[in-house]
Formats: C-alpha cells, sequence, structure tokens
C-alpha cells in the first residue's frame, strides 16, 4: 500500500453550539439570586438594557423587524446531540448556603439575650469580623451538610436533619419549635427529636442547641465535663451573670477553686458557635418557587418575582444612539448590542417557562408530600419527569439544581423531591423508602405491649397495605430508623409499664 497525501471527503454530524447557547443551558442551573447577579452584569455591560417589565408578546421594546429569531431551545440541541451536551456544558456554579425562614421557637432566646462574648473569656474584638467574611466562604448550613452523610444513613432522617440545620441562625440555634417542625413535616415528635440529636452531633459542637444552657451542655459533653457540679451551673447562668458566686457555691456543692475552675471551663466554650462560618448575609436561601392552595383543591405555583428583575430593551435610546451611528464598525457595535439583548431577554423568559414547568410536574408526582407529610413521598426519578414534560434529562437535572421551593410545610431543594423507590405494589411503581419506613414506624408506634410485632407480621401488615417487601427489607430498615427487633421492644415496654 503506498504512502502518501491525499484528500477524502466525510460527512459528520457533531452538536455544535454557539456561546450564547451555551449560556442558555447553563442559566438553567443558575439560582434566582443568582441570576439577579447576572442580570446586574448584563445591565453593566450592554447599555441597551433597563431593569424593567418584560413585554411577553414581543419579547421587549425593541423594533421587530431587528428582533434576533429566536434561538434553538436546549432540548432541542441536545436532542440533536444525543445527550453530547451534558459533558461540556454542564458547568458546576457556586452552591448557594441552605439557611431558610425561621419560627417563633418553643424555648428560643430565654437565657442567650444576657450573654455577650465578654462573658466567656474574650474581647469583643476577638469576635468574627462580620464585615470581612469573604462572600464565597464556607456558609453553616453547608459546613452541617457535608456532614449528614457520616452520622445518618436513613434517608428520611438526613431529610429531616437537613431541614433542621436550614432552620438554624446564623448562631447555629435552632429557634423553631419541634413541634411546628414535626406538623409540617407530617412526622412523629420523636422523630424530629431523633433527628435534632443528630443535628446536635456535628461539628462545631453546640449547633442545634435552643438555648444558651443547652448549647453549653452540648460542649461541656463534648469535652467530658458535664458532671452533676457543672450541670447546676449551667442550669444556674443567671447566677453567673448577676455575680452571685456564694450562691453558686452552694448549690453547686463545690468549694471556691472548683468554682474558679468551673467558671473558667465555662468561659472557654463558644455561645455562639454558628458565628465561625458565613452570616446569614451570605448563606440566606431565597426561594425560587412559590407553592400556595388553590381555590379549587389543586395547587398555584409561580416564580418569586421578588428575586426576578425583569429586562427590557431601551428603545429610545436605541433610537438616539442609531441615529448618531456614522460608521460601518458604530453601526455593527449596536447591532451587536441589540441582538444580545433581545437574545438574553428571550433566554430568560425560556429559563423561566422551563422552570414552571418542571416544578409543576414535581408537585404533581409528589402532590401527597404537600398535603400529608413526609410519608407521602412518592419514588421519583429525573428521567420519569423529563418524560412526563417532554424535556432531555439533562435539562430536568440542571433545572432543579439549586432552586429552592417554598410551600407551607417549608422551603426545600427541588432535589430533595427525587426518592428511590422499594417495595412494587400493585401499581408496579413501588413506594418511597421514605413512605416505607414512616409506615413501619407507626406500626411499631401503635402495636400492643402485649403483641409486640415480629418482622414477619410486618411484612404481611405492609403487603396487606400495598408494599411488597422482602423480610431482610423490613428488618434493615426497622433498625435504619433505630427502631430494636421484637425481643428488645418487647423488654423496653415491659420496663416502661413497670416504671
Amino acid at each position: 500500500m503506498a504512502l502518501g497525501p491525499r484528500l477524502d471527503l466525510r460527512q459528520s454530524q457533531s452538536l455544535v453550539m454557539t456561546p450564547q447557547l451555551q449560556q442558555a443551558i447553563k442559566l438553567l442551573a443558575l439560582s434566582n439570586l443568582e441570576i439577579e447577579t447576572f442580570i446586574g452584569e448584563a445591565l453593566e455591560a450592554n447599555p441597551l438594557l433597563d431593569a424593567g417589565q418584560v413585554s411577553r408578546e414581543d419579547g421587549g421594546d425593541a423594533p421587530a423587524s431587528e428582533v434576533a429569531p429566536d434561538p434553538a431551545t436546549a432540548d432541542d440541541l441536545i436532542r440533536g446531540g444525543a445527550g453530547e451536551a451534558d459533558a461540556p456544558l454542564d458547568l458546576d456554579p457556586t452552591a448557594l448556603d441552605t439557611d431558610r425562614d425561621t419560627g417563633d421557637g418553643e424555648r428560643g432566646d430565654r437565657d442567650r439575650g444576657d450573654w455577650s462574648a465578654n462573658d466567656f473569656g474574650g474581647s469583643a474584638g476577638e469576635a468574627p469580623d462580620l464585615e470581612n467574611r469573604s462572600d464565597h466562604a464556607t456558609s453553616l448550613a453547608m459546613h452541617l451538610e457535608a456532614q449528614v452523610g457520616s452520622v445518618a444513613h436513613d434517608p428520611q432522617v438526613a431529610f429531616v436533619m437537613r431541614h433542621i440545620i436550614g432552620m438554624l441562625d446564623e448562631a447555629g440555634y435552632l429557634t423553631a419549635s419541634l413541634r411546628d417542625l414535626a406538623s409540617d413535616l407530617g412526622l412523629p415528635i420523636a422523630e424530629v427529636e431523633h433527628a435534632l440529636t443528630l443535628v446536635q452531633m456535628l461539628e462545631p459542637t453546640g449547633v442545634g442547641a435552643r438555648s444558651l444552657s443547652e448549647c453549653l451542655a452540648l460542649q461541656a459533653k463534648e469535652a467530658d465535663r458535664y458532671d452533676p457540679c457543672m450541670e447546676v451551673l449551667i442550669d444556674n447562668l443567671e447566677l453567673v451573670a448577676k455575680g452571685a458566686f456564694a450562691h453558686l457555691r452552694r448549690i453547686c456543692g463545690v468549694d471556691e477553686e472548683d468554682l474558679v475552675d468551673m467558671l473558667g471551663e465555662l468561659r472557654s466554650y463558644d455561645p455562639r458557635p454558628g458565628l465561625q462560618f458565613g452570616g446569614s448575609a451570605s448563606s440566606a436561601v431565597v426561594p425560587d418557587i412559590l407553592l400556595t392552595p388553590g381555590r379549587d383543591g389543586g395547587w398555584d405555583i409561580q416564580l418569586n418575582e421578588d428575586t426576578l428583575p425583569r429586562l427590557v430593551v431601551n428603545r429610545g435610546y436605541y433610537l438616539e444612539v442609531r441615529g448618531g451611528c456614522t460608521s460601518k464598525e458604530a453601526r455593527g457595535w449596536l447591532s451587536e448590542k441589540l441582538a444580545d439583548a433581545n437574545w438574553l431577554i428571550k433566554a430568560l423568559d425560556q429559563r423561566q417557562k422551563t422552570i414552571l414547568k418542571v416544578a409543576a410536574e414535581i408537585v404533581k408526582q409528589q402532590d401527597g408530600f404537600f398535603r400529608r407529610g413526609v410519608s407521602d413521598l412518592r419514588p421519583l426519578t429525573l428521567a420519569k419527569v423529563a418524560e412526563a414534560i417532554e424535556m432531555h434529562e439533562s435539562t430536568v437535572s440542571r433545572v432543579t439544581s439549586n432552586k429552592y421551593l417554598h410551600c407551607e410545610r417549608g422551603t426545600f431543594e427541588l432535589k430533595y423531591f427525587f426518592t428511590s423507590g422499594v417495595g412494587g405494589g400493585a401499581d408496579g411503581e413501588g413506594a418511597s423508602a421514605e413512605a416505607v419506613k414512616a409506615r413501619i414506624k407507626a406500626l411499631t408506634d401503635a402495636e400492643d405491649p402485649a403483641k409486640i410485632l415480629s418482622d414477619d407480621t410486618l411484612v404481611d401488615m405492609l403487603k396487606a397495605e400495598g408494599f411488597d417487601l422482602a423480610r431482610r427489607t423490613v428488618a434493615k430498615y426497622r433498625e435504619a430508623i433505630g427502631i430494636g427487633s421484637s425481643v428488645q421492644r418487647r423488654r423496653a415496654k415491659k420496663l416502661a409499664a413497670m416504671g
């Protein structure tokens, strides 16, 4: 075979995207707050853009003859490329922090308000410099959520833990009532208390406390200094504030030297452990989607307009500048800015429609959760939502990234509503693992102490309700949510009855 130069003609298909279309796909993954930043930068870069109300009929105030043609949608491009767009276009925008709105607590700030940094051994100058914190520093919520997987092996417990983490204030305290949290999630208060106990095991020690006393007690336990004397001291912080040391010595049963040592230990603890991380200014999560009950028994879904600025093309300025363009370069520059402005308006409008479409399908699929709580979560995958709304799975993945939905039960990331399915029933669909565990919990809580339910009995009862599970699966889920065997539960309930 001879070697030599030659010319060949070949035909092939490949996915080619303009920078604008790549940006349009990236916009899907951004939250409303990130979009607000993006729009602010666009307003500075393009003099033809103004903040205002967009006319959805013509895409802005630009002359109809000069409006750029509609770009192909991201789904069209991805379908054409058989999914090849995933690798180069799946960007990783900075994750948002996950603080959420907090409610009124049962214990609240009962004994926090009278204490300052000076009361625990440091001057005010040694307190965290809130003004100089980096906007990109790790937030308290991000730091805590990164640890959830190490202590919670049950998806439902992890779900509740993340919800509690989102309710913490910037100092790391939980100001919401556990009863209200349980009601919002549709769970027994005991399960919320268990999740809070796990949150309080995370670093920094003291987060998740509902009062200063509890915060200090958690740190004393961590330091192995929580003996009866220290417990009494922490329970009487108001006497420490008053300087009633003689009274403290009597009620603690210690001498002056021991009391000085205990007070020194107490002052070494951090009364506001959450302030080691980003404050509320950089960690607050503002929901992107608002869900409210509709008058017809359904749901009203809308984007959070407060965090979604509108854009228009400044027609008057455009006409004024066009009249002064005498050179070809100036006219080309103006046409380019006009095309960019029109494209951005259309891309943002398409983004809003896509988010609403995906959110509406999630709400439809998880209607039981919004009405009755986490026990009614259904198994759901990105592919199922994508198929239902006729979009590509990667588009749904981008839409659900860094997006939060606010409803009567709280604020949740859209990713939370995608759960695995187990125990296929008559409909062949199966049930959410969280729903199965919640049902096991309900059955064991309601069992007769004289007739403790065995795992085999639980299997039969669950099967009668449509959960087709193996015995080992029931045992695994029972252990995952901290429920003992039938022998252990029988012994525990006998002891409780005797007490």
